[in-house]
């Protein structure tokens, strides 16, 4: 192998070969998603059916609300995953997606004229930061559709930033993005942003390149089995006022955690000084995409994730300013060599990490099994937390009151009155009243809540009939059976 050929390889077998190994350490996370019960639920019923549900089967409050399902096509693909290869499958999915991202990211930073060294250290500290495992469960490469949305995200900035013809196979892409994601906007908000700037540069022929890109992915979002109301169901998600309630919509403020977050301010703080100290001749529409989402990630934080990847091109032409060449020419090896022992050890860890991948223990089958056996025909208040892994265990034999899917399924009166009583500090009278309104005589709410217990317990009578590693179940006096566990 020529000195070319290693460097030209080491880059991508060290990044991808050392965080794919990352991402199996973090394999319990990436199947920690709260979602991923009923998402895998939806597929089995897709499939079972042959077509999408227009309406929910699995809940008693969503009524005649039509379900807008606009990651269906994620829901089959994992559902057939993993019937045929487990949830292990399903889990090297994820791995291979965030190999994918690191090495797209990678062939970025080096076609803008980064070394192999500085694209390294660029790509591995973006690709380090942005899954966000310190921040659960808000985790961007996870078994959930979210991944496809990283993945296509840097394919449509990278491909923009090339600006050949060869973006013309984008609309390719968008045609499976729209019918996995609703994240499948912020492709069509890349090429908005990108024709903007050559539209101000009076770049022509960028711009006719980036409007006929974007005219034909935007018609391919309508190839999808929900047409048209594809946007009425990424508008009920939009802008809804369950955003407030949920973690990945709060401002970035509200999600550090420390020590977990530092690594993330400490790179957002590298980032502005070296934009504001350094002059680097790094891509203009790479570093205003970086701000943007900078600026966007502040305000909500999902969108952090996405300043993590983008900016890697500009940091990579950042970091190359500040190396020597002898740095660099001694790398090249290093990093070849590095790839192949990272890679040698991606199945030893994979057969570490093996073991340990499971669903979500936050609610268990053998939960499930209580519930179904003691209270059959529950009226069931479930918490938010629960609704996904209730519909994976049981498939709408007990009807669940609410989950995640939030306004693509229920009515807004039926969320705002959730949220009256999902909150830490019990309110008797909102308590009171939600019960009364849905004929509740079963609740399923998270163990630790002490608050909530004594007011069901202590206040109104109930009998708290069994307690599981993070649940526990309450029923009304007349209709309480079995002991507490």
């Amino acid at each position: 192998m020529t000195r070319s050929d290693i460097q030209k390889s080491g880059l991508y077998l060290f990044l991808v070969g050392i965080l794919c190994i990352e991402y199996l350490l973090n394999a319990k996370r990436l199947l920690g998603h709260y979602d991923l019960g009923w998402h895998l639920a939806a597929g089995d019923l897709i499939r079972a059916q042959g077509h999408v549900p227009a309406h929910d089967p699995w809940s008693y409050t969503a009524g005649a609300q039509e379900w807008f399902n606009i990651s269906w096509l994620w829901d089959v693909l994992a559902s057939a995953l993993v019937q045929h290869a487990g949830l292990e499958g399903l889990t090297l999915l994820v791995v291979a997606c965030g190999g994918a991202i690191a090495a797209y990211l990678a062939w970025m930073c080096r076609r803008a004229g980064a070394s192999p060294l500085a694209a390294c250290i660029a790509v591995f500290a973006g690709c380090l930061l942005y899954p966000s495992f310190a921040t659960f469960p808000d985790i961007y490469l996870a078994a959930s559709p979210n991944m496809f949305t990283m993945l296509f995200a840097v394919i449509f900035a990278g491909e923009c930033l090339r600006k050949s013809r060869r973006m013309l196979v984008l609309p390719v892409i968008m045609l499976l993005w729209a019918n996995l994601h609703g994240g499948f906007l912020i492709g069509l908000g890349i090429l908005g942003f990108f024709a903007g700037i050559a539209l101000l540069r009076r770049d022509w022929n960028a711009l006719r390149l980036y409007v006929l890109t974007g005219c034909l992915c935007l018609a391919a979002t309508f190839v999808n089995p929900l047409g048209w109301r594809l946007y009425a169901g990424v508008a009920a998600t939009l802008g809804n006022f369950v955003q407030s309630h949920i973690s990945e919509w709060w401002p970035y403020y509200r999600d550090i955690v420390l020590p977990g977050s530092l690594p993330n301010i400490f790179y957002i703080g590298l980032f502005v000084i070296l934009e504001a100290a350094l002059r680097t001749p790094a891509p203009l529409e790479a570093r205003l995409l970086s701000w943007l989402f900078l600026f966007l990630g502040l305000y909500q934080f999902r969108y952090m994730a996405f300043f993590f990847l983008f900016s890697a091109v500009p940091m990579a032409l950042h970091v190359e300013g500040v190396l020597t060449s002898r740095l660099r020419e001694q790398s090249a090896r290093a990093l070849f060599l590095a790839g192949i022992a990272a890679l040698l050890a991606l199945p030893l860890v994979w057969l570490q990490m093996k073991p340990a991948i499971a669903m979500p223990p936050m609610l268990s089958q053998r939960d499930v099994r209580y519930l179904e056996t003691h209270v059959p025909h529950a009226r069931l208040l479930n918490h938010w937390n629960y609704g996904g892994l209730l519909i994976f265990h049981g498939r709408g034999r007990i009807p669940v009151f609410v989950d995640g899917r939030a306004a693509t399924v229920y009515p807004e009166s039926v969320l705002r009155d959730y949220f009256t009583v999902g909150q830490r500090q019990v309110n008797p009278s909102a308590w009171d009243a939600l019960l009364a309104k849905y004929r509740i005589d079963t609740v399923l709410w998270l163990n630790t809540h002490g608050e909530l217990r004594h007011f069901l317990v202590g206040q109104r009578g109930w009998k708290e009939i069994y307690t599981g590693q993070y649940a526990s179940l309450y029923v009304k006096p007349a209709d309480a059976a079995g002991e507490t566990h």
